[in-house]
């Protein structure tokens, strides 16, 4: 048995303040959300739940064909219906800039001369009321000729396929083998060919991954609000409103401080609202008709309205020597991007350089990439290219322990890296990476007891396979264990300039000291807010902190993805926090000097409203020395710089920072059925700081149970003759309930980054990873079937 290896990294600890005498409600404390309740009770106010009081409704025309020419479109029926008010077509746009995109602005603002994807907007409409938007929409003629359409590698790259953009000039296209591939990473390091001479033991493995959608619980929605100086206020739901705003400008012709942007409530992101949805959209119905104009997608409209996850295709080759060191990895994922390249070239890099998971492999040879299909566009979404990878070389390493006669947890854990790995791309991990002992931790806790369900009165049907439908009484379910660990990068990566910017305003307000907090950043759920006024307790000691709403009157936040916000825009909090600190001390040198040295000689801190010295000794209170006077600065942030993976190797120190989580799955199955039992879902994570303890078990509970749901429940099924979506609605296509969520134990190790603000680590997305991964493998333990396709239906469990 392998000795458990001690964790690595220093303790966490803060910069400011000292243990014991801190501010109440800063960081390391619980402190509840201030929209919890209001959320709960149905209170709070989301996107949707704008009103103005003589809006009109906008209502979107959309593709009912995936791959088609426009031949012609015709307005004027709809255009005559009593309440319409404007009918935009691509004719109508205002400026010679017609198209928009996160990296690449392929994606029209209304489709032109064709469309190709099924859902794909064509035409606008505003009304006075939402039925009549949609009953005028349903009245515009569009003359579709039906082209062949393309919906995998083998079609997109045949030769002669259609092209899905013909004259391609952005910057991965003069290095692409065929202009229907979006990006290519290669990896390559090592002698992967002399590496496996030497292995004992190879085998190989094809995935598929399934397409899933965000399922966030507030639909697209957004108002927008014609300005008397020609410009227009856009009160938007969405991840990143300064990207929305670059994107938005070019299109509507106005400098972009005449749209003026405000995040309204968001219902959910998790990375479906990185990309525009209605919001030019919103904006040129306004502009035309000179009246605020709301849009709200319904559900079925929603999943046509955002990117969704890339399926992938993933072959896996793994070598080791007979007792169980990894010799080489050869791979190849094919990611399905859809019509349009949204996010799909970072996605690509981040597949292909976390392609090997969190193991030391010196030999390596990957191949990533991203097609332009006919299919729904795909883009971010929490675990962004990782989750695809992780499902994979997870199963290879059950594969290759069974080929070994190993137990798979040891073989995970010898070859496991730590603090001073080199990745396949060259870069050294510099700061912890816990993965032996979060896969010890997952392992060494006790199972639940078997056959729980079970008693002297008979089976308790609502914890079986297929719960109160009582479909079975116990009668062949078989239980199963199965483990994973994942490695997911944070923030942005590649070079990216990731930045962002926070604006801190202290004063005195009846005597006491206040503190307000102003960002871009966009509060999807992750708890910003809660954190923020958190840092700023710690940071400037003071008790009351309002935090303003995000809008563009302050500089760019950055996204809210990649599990970046807590360190980055936390980072520029702290960071600007400091700096009026600083600030505030000198006002109180020039007032107090005087009257005490250690204001000249002293390291001074502030706590509890007060200026006092490192032994604790009260210099002054905080009102005192602010007095009639504020302070205000407005300052980025930056992390580490990060560089461009080469082109051709792969190699170069793409990201700033991992993060690492592992989980074993107890599953139960009904054989007969086809039908799955999570049992428990237990999970190991390292988190470096946690900030807010209660926010950070509910993410990494909640990501853990959006795994669940890649694994055993949610696809958009695309047919594979037509592309189209055939279950774009929450009737069809099914997430997971409270019903269907196990115990989530946890155990949460804090390893400090430090490079990072707080030794914090981002945690969202890495939790995503590994849940789906084990209970894949626990249904493979329960089941013996050799399952290489997430999700798993009934159907591939039974004969």
């Amino acid at each position: 048995m392998t000795t458990p290896r001690t964790p690595t990294g220093v303790p966490t600890h803060l910069t400011q303040g000292r243990p014991g005498t801190t501010t109440p409600g800063g960081i390391g404390e619980s402190t509840l959300r201030p929209d919890g309740i209001l959320k709960v009770t149905g209170e709070f106010a989301y996107a949707s739940d704008m009103w103005h009081e003589d809006m009109l409704w906008g209502h979107t025309l959309r593709s009912p064909h995936a791959h088609a020419e426009i031949r012609s479109i015709d307005t004027a029926e709809a255009l005559a219906t009593p309440g319409v008010h404007a009918v935009l077509t691509y004719d109508d746009l205002p400026t010679a800039v017609r198209h928009y995109g996160l990296e690449i602005q392929d994606t029209p603002v209304l489709a032109h001369g064709r469309v190709r994807h099924h859902g794909e907007p064509v035409a606008l409409v505003a009304a006075d009321h939402p039925e009549t938007a949609r009953r005028a929409a349903a009245k515009i003629r569009v003359d579709y000729r039906e082209l062949p359409v393309v919906t995998d590698e083998a079609s997109a790259t045949a030769p002669g396929a259609p092209l899905l953009h013909e004259g391609r000039a952005d910057h991965h296209a003069g290095h692409v083998p065929h202009p229907n591939i979006v990006h290519r990473q290669p990896i390559v390091r090592g002698d992967v060919g002399e590496a496996a001479r030497r292995a004992d033991v190879v085998v190989r493995g094809e995935y598929h991954f399934g397409m899933q959608d965000q399922a966030f619980l507030g639909p697209e929605s957004g108002l927008a609000v014609p300005a008397e100086d020609g410009g227009v206020d856009l009160y938007i739901a969405t991840q990143w409103l300064h990207s929305d705003l670059r994107q938005i400008a070019p299109v509507l012709g106005l400098p972009e401080e005449k749209i003026r942007m405000t995040l309204s409530g968001v219902g959910g992101a998790f990375g479906g609202r990185e990309d525009l949805s209605m919001q030019i959209h919103g904006c040129l119905l306004a502009l035309r008709t000179g009246k605020p104009v709301k849009i709200v997608y319904n559900r079925f409209e929603s999943f046509f309205g955002h990117v969704h996850r890339h399926p992938a295709r993933l072959w896996y080759e793994h070598g080791a020597t007979r007792d169980g060191k990894l010799t080489h990895l050869r791979a190849r994922i094919v990611l399905d991007g859809g019509a349009y390249a949204s996010s799909s070239p970072a996605v690509v890099g981040n597949a292909a350089s976390l392609g090997a998971g969190p193991y030391v492999v010196d030999h390596v040879e990957i191949e990533t990439l991203a097609l332009y299909t006919n299919n729904p566009p795909c883009g971010a979404m929490r675990g962004f290219g990782a989750v695809q990878a992780c499902f994979a070389y997870e199963a290879q390493m059950d594969k290759l322990a069974a080929a070994l006669g190993m137990d798979p947890v040891e073989l995970r854990r010898l070859n496991a890296m730590e603090q001073g790995a080199v990745m396949p791309t060259g870069q050294v991990v510099d700061s912890p990476a816990p993965v032996a002992e979060l896969l010890r931790r997952v392992k060494a806790r006790p199972l639940p007891p078997e056959r729980q369900w079970e008693s002297s009165e008979g089976a308790d049907v609502r914890h079986l396979p297929g719960g109160l439908s009582n479909t079975s009484h116990g009668e062949g379910v078989v239980r199963g264990i199965g483990y994973a660990v994942g490695i997911k990068n944070v923030g942005f990566s590649e070079g990216f300039d990731d930045y962002s910017t926070a604006r801190v305003r202290l004063e005195s307000i009846a005597g006491e000291a206040v503190a307000t907090v102003h960002t871009a950043m966009a509060e999807v759920g992750q708890g910003g807010v809660t954190v923020h006024a958190q840092i700023a307790r710690t940071e400037l000691g003071v008790t009351q902190v309002t935090i303003n709403p995000a809008d563009t009157r302050v500089g760019s936040a950055g996204s809210t993805s990649a599990s970046r916000q807590t360190y980055m825009t936390g980072g520029a909090v702290k960071h600007v926090c400091g700096l009026v600190r600083e600030r505030v001390l000198d006002l109180g040198r020039v007032k107090f000097g005087t009257y005490h040295p250690a204001w000249a000689h002293a390291e001074l801190l502030l706590e509890d409203g007060k200026v006092v010295t490192d032994s604790g000794e009260v210099l002054a209170s905080l009102a005192d020395v602010l007095g009639d006077e504020s302070v205000e600065i407005e300052d980025e942030w930056r992390h580490r710089p990060t560089e461009p993976f080469h082109r051709r190797t792969g190699q170069g120190k793409g990201h700033v920072q991992y993060s690492f989580a592992a989980h074993r799955a107890v599953v139960e199955v009904d054989t007969e059925l086809g039908l799955v039992k999570v049992v428990e879902l237990a999970c190991a994570q390292d988190v470096g700081k946690a900030l807010n303890p209660l926010s950070v078990q509910g993410q990494i509970q909640g990501g853990s149970t959006q795994g669940l749901g890649i694994a055993v429940m949610e696809e958009i099924l695309v047919d594979p003759v037509t592309a189209k979506v055939r279950n774009p609605s929450f009737t069809d296509y099914l997430i997971p309930t409270i019903l269907d969520t196990p115990t989530i134990p946890l155990d949460i190790l804090e390893l400090a980054d430090a490079h990072a603000p707080y030794g914090l680590r981002g945690i969202g997305e890495a939790p995503t990873l590994s849940s789906t991964p084990a209970i894949l493998a626990a249904i493979r333990a329960a089941t013996g079937r050799a399952l290489d396709r997430t999700p798993v239906r009934p159907e591939h469990l039974v004969d």
